[in-house]
């Protein structure tokens, strides 16, 4: 399920069974590497969207964690959004991003990091980018379950 009105009626009537949520890390800088961060969140929101599409009625894609890159409380409030959902009965939190300043601060989480290399999307035929992100879905699919049944 996305974040949008009318999937919440759907999430409502079947609340038992989405127990996971979805966040997209988008980091966002207007001084330095400004196309390659935005490349990141493009390729993120990307792979978040196809991710919810194949694991609808089980996952809710969150609106994008975005952050400045050089915000330095950006994992405490990320922790309060870990908070919140916890307290309200999600049981996964899976946040995916390109940014590797995650993968350096994967300590500091008590959930799930999935830090995926970006790659740049802009100068491909539509037929590749499928191609593309089918092959980033098919080996994040077999995580995912991986990670539901040793829950």
């Amino acid at each position: 399920m996305k974040w949008l009105a009318k999937e919440m009626d759907t999430y409502l009537q079947a609340k038992e069974y989405v127990d996971t949520a979805l966040i997209p890390l988008i980091p966002v800088s207007w001084e330095k590497e400004i196309k390659s961060n935005v490349a990141m969140g493009e390729f993120i929101s990307i792979i978040s969207s196809e991710l919810e599409r194949q694991f609808q009625g089980r996952v809710i894609e969150f609106p994008a964690f975005t952050y400045l890159k050089s915000d330095v409380e950006k994992t405490a409030r990320l922790k309060s959004w870990e908070k919140e959902l916890k307290e309200n009965d999600i049981k996964h939190i899976i946040y995916i991003t390109s940014d590797f300043e995650w993968e350096q601060a994967k300590q500091d989480l008590t959930e799930t990091l999935i830090w995926l290399p970006s790659i740049p999307l802009e100068h491909m035929d539509q037929k590749h980018k499928v191609e593309v992100i089918e092959g980033q879905i098919k080996q994040l699919i077999p995580f995912l379950t991986n990670k539901w049944q040793n829950r």
